[in-house]
């Protein structure tokens, strides 16, 4: 078994301001690309599975299947288990792991995912060579990451750019890739992978309801969370420059013509059988 080698810090945390965001997220707005290759029967394993909303999603498609929720901070974990409890699965269950070095026999899924979490591990070609060594001949490794520099907006905004740097420098200080999504196809093929389907997508906010949302959790990120914590005691910026960042994301929520878009790398790799 691989050393672990979780050498990242996790920038977001766990603030209320980020459980926004991610019990946000489904199987449909999230995992699209992976959903026409899944059977009833098939064993999932699902990587950073936070408060578990896509990891429920999952396991109510593989009805006759299994599907286990892991993560490495194991506090969120709890939040998982409510999750599923609420929708009343009984073919899911939750544990810690770290990706880098998965507790699992050689060919035990068929399929493995992660949402989100390669821009945020030490070694994210590590971290595919356990996904792929844990996924069964003939199975799936299915990786979604956003890229950072890929993101846009409008209105311009000084303050949206100032955002924008600051999260650069802060994710990368702390060991991570904010601009993974570009870098999946690469980072899989040096991860021994020859079949891979590397594709994109969206998430884009827009409506005033949609632009309240995203602007109120990052402005609220911004200044709350573990983020604004190491982005002031790592010394990136000042309480005063956290407290602009976050007045320029409700600013730009105000804006009735304002538009955000994320994109998003995506890999559906298949193991040779």
């Amino acid at each position: 078994m691989p050393k672990a080698q979780e050498t990242a810090v996790y920038t977001h945390g766990h603030h209320e301001s980020v459980l926004r965001s991610h019990t946000w997220r489904t199987a449909a707005n999230s995992a699209a690309y992976l959903l026409d290759s899944l059977k009833p029967h098939m064993r999932i394993l699902d990587i950073g599975c936070g408060p578990g909303t896509i990891t429920a999603d999952l396991a109510a498609l593989v009805p006759d299947g299994h599907v286990t929720g892991v993560d490495h901070a194991p506090d969120i974990l709890d939040r998982a288990r409510d999750t599923a409890a609420a929708r009343g699965l009984s073919n899911i269950d939750f544990a810690v792991a770290d990706v880098h070095a998965l507790d699992y026999a050689d060919d035990t899924f068929c399929v493995v995912h992660a949402h989100q979490v390669l821009q945020h591990v030490g070694d994210p070609v590590q971290a595919l060579r356990e996904m792929r060594r844990v996924t069964k001949p003939g199975g799936y490794v299915a990786v979604r990451d956003s890229d950072y520099a890929a993101m846009t907006w409008y209105p311009a905004s000084r303050g949206m750019d100032d955002w924008l740097d600051l999260y650069h420098r802060v994710a990368r200080a702390n060991g991570g890739e904010p601009d993974a999504g570009r870098r999946l196809k690469s980072w899989a093929l040096e991860a021994g992978f020859t079949d891979i389907t590397a594709t994109s997508g969206t998430w884009t906010f827009s409506t005033a309801e949609e632009r309240a949302w995203w602007s109120g959790l990052w402005a609220d990120r911004t200044v709350a969370s573990s983020y604004a914590e190491r982005a002031t005691q790592g010394g990136h910026a000042t309480a005063e420059q956290l407290r602009a960042v976050s007045r320029a994301w409700r600013e730009w929520g105000e804006r009735e013509d304002g538009w955000f878009s994320v994109l998003h790398g995506e890999i559906l790799c298949r193991k040779d059988a």
